[in-house]
């Protein structure tokens, strides 16, 4: 008799790849350790992306740094799919940035050292080592005219870091108010010094709330300036793949551009998330009935949906006219002019996709819309039945008021001839009731019999 194998339980798989983790890291910490990378870079190779990106987690920081960089442009773009929003700031921060007490377990358990917080940091600075994007960590106008950047970040920074940039560069930054102005002109120019300047907007999709974040950019002796408010994703996504992609950028333009085309990427992925929320929507909307209070969610989900749509749709015809105008300015290489052709391609497939999440949302609103004034109907309709059984009930109560009817129940003992009124009363409204019951039933089977005719012919 053949041996009949038994799939492990999806506990005990689990517990059997978390311990196989559990080996792996400590192999990963050790070849570290030793500084031996071409075995540690085949020990990474054959993991799933999501296993690397646990080991990643429960690395100290250094260490999750050297790993991240060991790892090839296709299988980081992998991993960076699985990573949280916690390990991300973990890798894009540079090594020793914050000190660490011990590393607990698989998930990283990262205990900081009890120093006081550390502001942010308002300026970061990237220069090119090795081919990679380095960041340099500024504390001081000394630490910012020390280094040669080809990208200098700065988030919601004061008037003195500002000025820094001005006695360093000789750059005066654009104010925050200029960074809204809808005029293309005044977004997109080249100033008497020779300096482009860009100001475009950048989405932020979060779970609470969607919106988009005006970013300026400028281009001084090929150093690219950019300037924002709120720290965005699409920014530590082009920093963490500079560090596993070498000659991944060359100049500030290459930055430009390719943050531009993460936050095409992102907009995509914004838009794959539309169409997953308005699949669930419409599998409720498209079922044979809807309550009141399913159809004022599904008209808050909806609205929430078009208005990411609407931004996203904003957003990446904001970043068409900053690659147009980079792209009529002569202003790219030609390996750059052809990555911002690519990029407006990809622009052109989002514009279909836009237009038509428009379409589905709306059928979705007004099926939404007509469940409502079913039910309005339905509860207006039960309310005209009602008042119609109950006609001629009133009529035979206002005889049964009138002194006539006490003449002509006289010598019948009250109880009787008022009870008999009374049911009387009931007879009439049970039978005015099936009437309007047989009335409608009648009506709907001939509805449903010319539509099986129609479909029969």
């Amino acid at each position: 008799m053949s041996e009949i194998l038994i799939p492990p339980a999806d506990d005990d798989l689990e517990a059997r790849q978390r311990a196989e983790e559990q080996v792996t890291l400590r192999e990963v910490q050790d070849l570290v350790r030793r500084q031996e990378w071409t075995p540690l870079r085949a020990l990474l190779e054959p993991l799933a992306p999501e296993s690397v990106a646990r080991i990643l987690d429960a690395l100290a920081p250094d260490e999750s740094v050297q790993v991240w960089e060991l790892l090839d442009k296709e299988q980081g773009e992998d991993v960076l799919e699985e990573m949280s929003e916690a390990l991300q700031e973990s890798l894009d921060e540079e090594p020793d940035a914050t000190p660490v007490v011990a590393v607990h377990g698989l998930q990283g358990t990262l205990q900081p050292a009890s120093e006081p917080p550390r502001k942010p940091i308002a300026i970061n600075a990237f220069e090119l080592r090795d081919g990679r994007l380095r960041q340099v960590q500024i504390d001081s106008k000394e630490d910012l005219a020390a280094t040669t950047p080809i990208w200098v970040d700065l988030l919601a920074p004061s008037g003195t870091e500002r000025q820094w940039i001005e006695d360093i560069f000789g750059l005066k930054l654009p104010d925050a108010d200029d960074l809204t102005d809808i005029e293309e002109s005044a977004r997109f120019y080249i100033d008497d010094n020779g300096d482009v300047h860009l100001h475009s907007d950048f989405l932020l999709d979060k779970e609470d709330e969607s919106r988009n974040v005006p970013v300026a950019f400028v281009l001084h002796n090929n150093i690219l300036f950019s300037t924002r408010d709120e720290e965005l994703p699409v920014f530590r996504l082009q920093r963490l793949r500079a560090r596993i992609q070498p000659g991944y950028v060359s100049d500030g333009k290459d930055v430009l551009l390719d943050l531009y085309d993460a936050d095409v990427e992102y907009s995509a992925d914004a838009l794959e998330d539309i169409y997953a929320e308005l699949e669930a929507v419409g599998r409720t909307v498209l079922t044979p009935h809807v309550t009141d209070d399913e159809a004022a969610e599904i008209l808050s989900d909806i609205a929430r949906e078009e208005d990411l749509n609407g931004r996203i749709r904003r957003n990446v015809l904001d970043t068409r006219r900053a690659l147009s105008f980079l792209m009529r300015g002569r202003l790219l290489s030609t390996d750059q002019h052809n990555d911002a052709r690519q990029i407006l391609r990809d622009i052109d497939s989002l514009d279909g996709h836009t237009s038509f999440l428009f379409g589905k949302i709306n059928f979705l609103m007004d099926a939404t819309v007509g469940f409502i004034n079913i039910n309005q109907n339905k509860r207006v309709s039960k309310l005209t039945t009602i008042s119609v059984v109950f006609v001629p009930i009133n009529i035979i109560a206002g005889i049964g008021g009138m002194s006539e009817f006490s003449m002509m129940t006289q010598g019948i003992p009250w109880p009787v001839s008022y009870g008999a009124f009374i049911v009387a009363m009931g007879l009439f409204g049970w039978g005015t009731y099936v009437t309007l019951r047989w009335l409608e039933t009648r009506k709907a089977r001939k509805l449903l019999a010319a539509s099986r005719a129609r479909r029969d012919g």
